[in-house]
C-alpha cells in the first residue's frame, strides 16, 4: 500500500514539473543542488547504484533504492527510467516518508 502511495506522490511531483529523470537529469539535479531526494529503481545496475549512493552521499541528498524501472516510469508518464529526483523540498519530505515506511515493511 505505501508503495502505491510513494508512486503517486512521485507522479504528483513529475506532474508540478518537480521531477529530472535519467541519468544526466538526476546527476545535473544533485550536483546543481536542486535535488531534495533521488531514487534508484532497485533494478538498476549495480554500476548506477553505486554511482548514485556515493554521489548523494557527497552531495547529502537523500537517497533510496525503491521500485523498478518500469514503475518509477509509468509512474512518471514515461518509459524505463532507473534514476529520478525530486526537486520540491515538501514533496521531497512527504515522499520520504513513504519510503522509509515502505524499507520498514520489507524489514
Amino acid at each position: 500500500m505505501n508503495e502505491r502511495k510513494a508512486l503517486s506522490l512521485i507522479g504528483l511531483a513529475a506532474k508540478a514539473g518537480k521531477v529530472a529523470s535519467g541519468e544526466f537529469s538526476t546527476e545535473k539535479a544533485v550536483k546543481t543542488k536542486k535535488a531534495y531526494l533521488v531514487i534508484v529503481a532497485e533494478d538498476a545496475s549495480g554500476n548506477t547504484k553505486k554511482k548514485f549512493q556515493n554521489m548523494c552521499i557527497y552531495y547529502k541528498v537523500p537517497c533510496y533504492f525503491f521500485g523498478e524501472k518500469a514503475s518509477l516510469g509509468r509512474a512518471i508518464g514515461k518509459e524505463y527510467r532507473a534514476s529520478l529526483a525530486v526537486q520540491d523540498e515538501n514533496l521531497g519530505r512527504a515522499l520520504e516518508g513513504q519510503l522509509l515506511k515502505v524499507t520498514e515493511q520489507k524489514g
